[in-house]
């Protein structure tokens, strides 16, 4: 139960709070940055968008002109979907996009989005593209998540 569901119980008696309970993730609303969204669960925690529906969400969140920083979550979700798909290339081509070049001082979502892009390249294959990118990630930021431990096992 959640702890909305939890206090109603309390309070107005326990069939109401089941109730309550029970429909409480269809009527969540959550403002994200200007955005509008009824979800089940965060966005940046949803593996399982329906494509067609993954599509428009996408184009919604381009179009409202968010942070760097968001759209970069925004590509990493998306890139985890089709991944968990099985369309590793489409995956790749979606986060190659949104890393043209390398930045000269790499935020911490510019290193996300390249540890993602190297896991994938690993997961199809492309063992020195993967190696590149995470010695550029171990280069840029020492300590960033095991980057060290994966670039080593790519050796």
């Amino acid at each position: 139960m959640t702890r909305v569901g939890l206090d109603r119980v309390q309070r107005r008696g326990e069939r109401r709070g089941r109730r309550v309970v029970g429909h409480f993730p269809e009527r969540a609303v959550r403002r994200h940055h200007g955005m509008r969204c009824r979800t089940r669960e965060p966005v940046h925690e949803s593996r399982r968008w329906i494509p067609e529906r993954r599509a428009e969400l996408w184009e919604e969140l381009r179009a409202a002109s968010p942070s760097a920083e968001l759209v970069t979550e925004g590509r990493i979700v998306v890139a985890g979907a089709l991944a968990d798909r099985g369309e590793l290339s489409k995956a790749i081509r979606l986060l190659e996009d949104g890393r043209k070049r390398p930045p000269k001082r790499p935020g911490d979502h510019h290193l996300r989005l390249a540890y993602v892009l190297a896991d994938l390249y690993e997961r199809s294959g492309d063992l020195p593209r993967s190696r590149d990118l995470f010695g550029w990630i171990v280069a840029s930021a020492p300590g960033f998540a095991d980057a060290p431990e994966r670039r080593a096992a790519l050796d």
